[in-house]
């Protein structure tokens, strides 16, 4: 780890002498007295015992970003860092817990929380500022905030920049891109109404994108519903064609969203699920009509358990928890396919754990949902898949359904960190950024036998995981794979990459790839360089 990566100004040490650590651990340790932070106390130059400097200990602990479970390991096997370290703002708090709370202040949504908040928050995680910043270093790593991203909606795309700016493409029908228009753009086109504010989080259903920002506040823009289900007649008739402020959601401070078929789900700092419209029959546990427009909190098992994402199916939502006991993943709505991972193909009214994970001994760390089948990535870079197998997207060489969580042994080899599902799609990228696809081949959307010439079937489905040899050819690490996740349109894929770039390939006829496409051209076989820099 790099000191300096954190910038915090670089400490001086002089004729500080060698201490072996079992002198420094053997050694009696005296009571603190209650001190100011600072770097080198009252001691005389040349004598810095541990013990005697806590806050030297603090500075470096803070300083190298410690993962929580090494500041735990820390507190297990030494009594150094377990004893009150007398520092503010709590005199309670040991070495590690100060450590951690400073981490915590560091990010992005814990900045503006007032001090009532964050000791709900400590409560609600289990106690400890440790476990605070597992949830709030988990929730980054799964849904890439604060960081650049790409989104591939039903028919238009979404790019949002490391420095917040949003560029919208592709279909526009019902002004989904927030230009204030309907007409369609083939190029990456930035939404100026939104300049000033920053968006760290995009999520794009059909004719409808919904934007968060920094501040938690939530801007929607296309046809005015939160849910979906334009077959039964329920969709809302107004266009709203510029990003506008979603009023009923002023007053929770949002992270996260995800739109279903039938619903919008958004995640709030405080790790609380509410949703919109999935209408009357109580799928989610509370009663709504379609055009409802009030959150409702989801009840059941999550009520009073933090949650770091959400990813929304056809008719289901999958919940990734952070417990004291580790990371978990709850499920609810249809359980058609047995896509909601309890071994039965029965629908669940309110969040179920899925208990397979503890039977694989597998802590969850991403969970993606397609629009039938789901995925899930270990903290040990395991894949597991379950739900409707159709087209081999399960990768299990076979076109089954699986009811519960299962491995994807062709991946044994790989250790993954990021996952993402479509309709019958699934893509996988390794620690190394290489990238694994399977399940249906239309229109491209997987990336495979795109030879140069153009021959090849580019449209085969995959029953198990191939690399997408096209994207290693790009000399980039990606980091990041977007797929349409809509059982109305045509699917586009995006990778992004370490660098910023964005590549794109499958469907392109109304432009969400954000190309220009040539003759009868209505795909993408291989990878193009979007005209955009994400960094």
């Amino acid at each position: 780890m790099d000191a300096t990566a954190s910038g915090t100004p670089t400490i001086q040490y002089h004729n500080i002498p060698d201490q072996p650590i079992t002198t420094i651990v053997a050694t009696s340790v005296p009571t603190f007295e209650r001190r100011q932070r600072h770097c080198f106390g009252d001691s005389t130059p040349g004598d810095f015992p541990l013990a005697a400097n806590p806050s030297i200990v603090l500075h470096v602990l803070t300083a190298c970003n410690l993962d929580p479970q090494d500041l735990a390991k820390l507190e297990a096997t030494c009594s150094f860092f377990r004893q009150p370290a007398n520092f503010a703002p709590d005199f309670d708090l040991s070495i590690s817990e100060l450590a951690a709370f400073d981490m915590c202040q560091k990010r992005a949504i814990f900045k503006p929380m007032e001090n009532e908040q964050r000791l709900d928050l400590k409560q609600s995680c289990g106690g400890s500022w440790k476990l605070v910043l597992r949830f709030l270093l988990a929730g980054e790593a799964c849904c890439r905030r604060e960081k650049s991203q790409a989104i591939a909606g039903a028919g238009h795309s979404i790019a949002v920049t490391s420095q917040g700016a949003v560029y919208s493409f592709g279909s526009n029908s019902s002004g989904q891109l927030g230009h204030g228009t309907c007409e369609e753009e083939w190029r990456p086109r930035q939404i100026r109404s939104l300049q000033g504010i920053r968006i760290i989080q995009a999520a794009a259903g059909a004719d409808k994108t919904m934007l968060i920002s920094d501040a938690g506040q939530v801007y929607a823009f296309g046809k005015d519903s939160f849910g979906e289900a334009d077959y039964v007649g329920v969709q809302g008739s107004k266009l709203v064609t510029t990003p506008q402020l979603v009023e009923s959601l002023k007053n929770i401070f949002v992270v996260q969203a995800a739109i279903g078929n039938f619903f919008t789900a958004v995640l709030s700092r405080e790790g609380r699920v509410y949703t919109f419209s999935w209408g009357n029959d109580e799928k989610l546990g509370h009663q709504t009509e379609p055009k409802d427009v009030q959150p409702h909190p989801l009840l059941g098992a999550l009520e009073n358990i933090p949650v770091v994402q959400i990813a929304a199916g056809y008719c289901y939502l999958l919940a990734l928890a952070c417990q004291p006991s580790g990371m978990s993943v709850y499920s609810v709505g249809c359980g058609l396919g047995g896509k909601l991972g309890h071994g039965s193909r029965t629908d669940e009214k309110y969040p179920r754990l899925i208990e397979q994970f503890q039977v694989l001994n597998l802590q969850p760390m991403v969970v993606s949902a397609g629009a039938w089948h789901a995925a899930v990535v270990g903290r040990d870079g395991r894949v597991c898949t379950w739900g409707w197998g159709r087209y081999g997207c399960l990768g299990h060489g076979n076109e089954e359904f699986v009811s519960s969580p299962k491995v994807v042994e062709a991946l044994s080899n790989v250790k993954a960190v990021h996952v993402a599902t479509g309709d019958y799609t699934t893509f996988v990228v390794s620690e190394d950024g290489s990238v694994y696809s399977f399940g249906c081949g239309e229109s491209s959307s997987l990336g495979h036998n795109a030879n140069a010439d153009g021959q090849g079937n580019r449209h085969a489905n995959v029953l198990i995981p191939e690399q997408v040899t096209s994207l290693k050819e790009v000399n980039e690490r990606v980091v990041q794979i977007s797929l349409t996740n809509s059982i109305y349109w045509n699917a586009h894929t995006f990778a992004l990459t370490e660098s910023g770039k964005l590549y794109a390939f499958g469907a392109g006829d109304k432009g969400q790839l954000g190309i220009e496409l040539t003759g009868n051209q209505s795909e993408r076989g291989r990878p193009e360089l979007v005209e955009i820099d994400l960094n």
